[in-house]
């Protein structure tokens, strides 16, 4: 059964305004690539915050693929991949990855159900079979121009925070971070799918036409999934970039 999504304003989260003001500080070049930003205990005192509310704009920036993840120490400046590339070790939504390329997200919410989980939902989800879910169908495009078809699987919880929110919502996952829901890590899949009816209708392609397909589950500060997602973009519109170390190796393996 479709929902329709219903309109909430909520303030924007004190920790929201101090990312917006380092990403801001970050993309005009006053922190460069390999600079170290300011450690908590100065960002908590120049913004007038606690050191959580710091940790928590810190993860934002994290999420954006800005600056490192070591807790701990001062948080070093990270530098960008190629134009147009996505990087898969960088947990960065289609929304701010566009935005970096100074391309205009847009998002067309296509439906919103209520079901019982599949054995991969559950299993992706580490829910029970059975249990309640939302999935989302979802049109992605750049500058407005359709370029990925999003599924997406929630947890009933956050699934109904989806189900509440526009149609035309840009970014679902800034707008759960107002709720407290944050993406902060996520293992992804990436291989080729033949375009079905859906996709094919929506994007604008023939069906059957190859598509690149990236499987993501993302989990929340505690580890907890909060959504499974299969993307599908058009050929020529993403390129994925992944860096791999001796200790820490590119994974491969056979099958869909």
């Amino acid at each position: 059964m479709n929902e329709a999504p219903r309109d909430t304003a909520r303030r924007t989260p004190l920790y929201l305004k101090v990312a917006a003001d380092l990403r801001t500080a970050i993309t005009a070049g006053e922190y460069g690539s390999g600079a170290r930003l300011p450690a908590e205990d100065e960002l908590a005192h120049r913004y007038g915050v606690s050191r959580g509310t710091v940790r928590q704009a810190l993860t934002a920036l994290r999420t954006d693929g800005l600056i490192t993840s070591r807790r701990g120490t001062r948080r070093v400046v990270l530098g960008g991949g190629p134009a147009g590339a996505a990087g898969v070790a960088e947990l960065r939504s289609f929304t701010r990855w566009a935005r970096s390329l100074g391309r205009e997200p847009g998002g067309r919410t296509v439906a919103v159900d209520r079901g019982a989980a599949d054995a991969e939902e559950a299993e992706q989800l580490r829910l029970e079979a059975g249990a309640p879910v939302r999935r989302v169908l979802r049109l992605r495009t750049l500058s407005g121009a359709p370029v990925m078809v999003e599924r997406t699987t929630y947890p009933e919880a956050v699934g109904a925070l989806v189900a509440a929110m526009p149609r035309d919502t840009v970014s679902y996952s800034e707008e759960l971070a107002r709720h407290g829901v944050l993406f902060t890590d996520a293992h992804h899949t990436i291989d080729l799918v033949a375009a079905d009816a859906d996709d094919a209708e929506l994007l604008g392609c023939r069906a059957g036409e190859a598509l690149l397909r990236e499987r993501r589950r993302s989990t929340d500060p505690a580890g907890n999934p909060v959504e499974w997602s299969q993307d599908r973009y058009l050929p020529g519109t993403v390129a994925f970039t992944v860096h791999s170390t001796a200790t820490s190796a590119l994974g491969r393996r056979l099958g869909p």
